[in-house]
């Protein structure tokens, strides 16, 4: 392959995502974003200038070493490539499809700087992707290491806990995960979409990670079922990772809250993805039948809520959104799925009572029109009620996506354990809390946040874990 200078590679164009039809994928649970072609891969990882001081890795909460697995992709050594991308995430396939790349590593890249569009910088998680996809059936190679006589246990079977566990099982720890749920994966499987991210993809990567040893334990409610203390008394584990996530949901605090019809994106998100309720008359679960919806929020759990509520039958379904477009939280991308969908925006709207019948059903959500005023604490400007602008949305459901607190059981069940006001574990640097041994991160500690995020802290986690006990008899 002919050298290419600095200034041929910023001319190439960002490669497009093929993606399903937008009215055929209305109707439909498959995956809307297709997935490069090889020849796309190489030539998006041709646009990489390989930049000395790498900023694309520095971006990354996980460190991938993300020139190195571009060069190779530009080179057509995908196995090379792949294995590069290993050395730091066991969740490839994860990653790149629902990691928030412009927000961290294509934010940093060089190309989008020069291009001064941070969504014209290399798709750096659509490579990662491929390579992924591209791997899939192709066995893992399993390093040979010394097995330590040390247990640890993960509790918890989200991405962070994933992560821990991949870590510490390559340095010779026998680890084991405790999940609630009937099955390992966390967000990704109970929160993610089929459309976003198919659960065969997650139950491959956790297979993955069973064949190299990982034990996973599942509807083990720590807390209920043993607790953190009885773990370590008891089950003879000489240290814990906590990543239990966030999974209590926030809601607005008005009138008609309770009313039937009022789902909080958790669990709609649950028994959409986790139950397959919207495969009708075969789940076992049954989905509130909706033709009017609404969501309340615009992060990424408000698109998923809404695009679901698309595919399981609903007629109309609207976001309302207090700030503008500019200030939505979510991913670009999709924020576009959604609109081409046909997903009503509401902008600078917000809720102020729910409605209902006799019988207690949602009839209409009362909202009131919003202007934006001087920028808040968190530097976006402050949304501000315009008096006597009330008016009605008509709707049967409602679905509050406003993000999710700490579940209490853990710290009611363990004494010691230290707390933020706003119920979040408290950790050093190396990601122990109060007590000896006792390690978290992920949504616990940062409170509701992304994927990659979670797994930056398993990583810390485990290195914190392993200093720990490494010179433990």
């Amino acid at each position: 392959m002919m050298e290419m200078t600095t200034k041929e590679r910023l001319a190439l164009p960002q490669q497009e995502m093929p993606s399903q039809d937008r009215i055929e994928r209305r109707s439909n649970m498959e995956e809307v974003a297709l997935g490069y072609s090889r020849e796309q891969a190489v030539l998006e990882a041709q646009r990489c200038l390989d930049c000395k001081n790498a900023p694309c890795i520095k971006g990354c909460p996980v460190g991938i070493n993300i020139p190195a697995f571009l060069k190779e992709t530009m080179c057509g050594r995908f196995d090379e490539a792949l294995g590069i991308i290993r050395e730091s995430s066991m969740l490839p396939a994860i990653c790149g499809r629902v990691c928030p790349q412009e927000k961290q590593c294509m934010a940093a890249c060089t190309v989008g700087k020069v291009q001064k569009d941070p969504m014209k910088s290399v798709a750096i998680g659509r490579v990662e992707r491929f390579l992924a996809d591209w791997g899939a059936d192709k066995p893992i190679k399993n390093e040979v290491v010394p097995k330590l006589n040390k247990r640890v246990a993960i509790v918890g079977g989200g991405p962070s806990g994933l992560t821990c566990a991949a870590d510490l099982n390559r340095l010779g720890y026998d680890v084991t995960i405790f999940e609630a749920f009937h099955k390992a994966g966390g967000v990704t499987v109970y929160g993610i979409p089929e459309f976003r991210l198919p659960k065969s993809i997650v139950e491959r990567e956790i297979a993955q990670l069973e064949e190299k040893g990982v034990k996973i334990v599942t509807d083990f409610l720590v807390g209920r079922t043993a607790s953190i203390k009885q773990l370590m008394e008891e089950e003879g584990f000489h240290s814990v990772y906590i990543a239990s996530g966030a999974g209590l949901p926030r809601f607005m605090n008005i009138e008609g809250e309770n009313l039937v019809g009022v789902f909080s994106a958790n669990e709609f998100l649950t028994r959409a993805n986790l139950m397959k309720a919207y495969e009708k008359g075969k789940a076992a679960t049954p989905l509130y039948p909706s033709r009017r919806v609404v969501v309340l929020g615009g992060g990424n759990v408000a698109m998923d809520a809404a695009r679901t509520a698309l595919r399981c039958g609903a007629e109309e379904v609207r976001i309302l959104y207090r700030r503008t477009e500019k200030e939505l939280p979510a991913r670009a991308e999709e924020v576009e799925h959604a609109m081409e969908e046909g997903i009503i925006f509401d902008f600078l709207t917000n809720p102020v009572r729910i409605m209902g019948d006799e019988k207690g059903r949602v009839t209409a959500v009362e909202c009131l029109k919003y202007e934006l005023g001087e920028p808040d604490e968190s530097g976006r400007a402050r949304p501000i009620a315009l008096e006597g602008s009330e008016f009605l949305i008509q709707a049967d459901t409602v679905i509050p996506a406003l993000g999710n607190g700490s579940n209490p059981l853990i710290g009611a069940t363990t004494e010691g354990l230290d707390f933020s006001p706003r119920g979040q574990i408290l950790v050093d640097e190396q990601g122990m809390t109060s007590l000896p041994g006792v390690f978290a991160g992920g949504d616990i500690v940062q409170g509701a946040a992304t994927v990659i995020l979670a797994m930056g802290d398993g990583r810390q986690g485990a290195a914190g874990i392993h200093n720990y006990l490494k010179d433990k008899s």
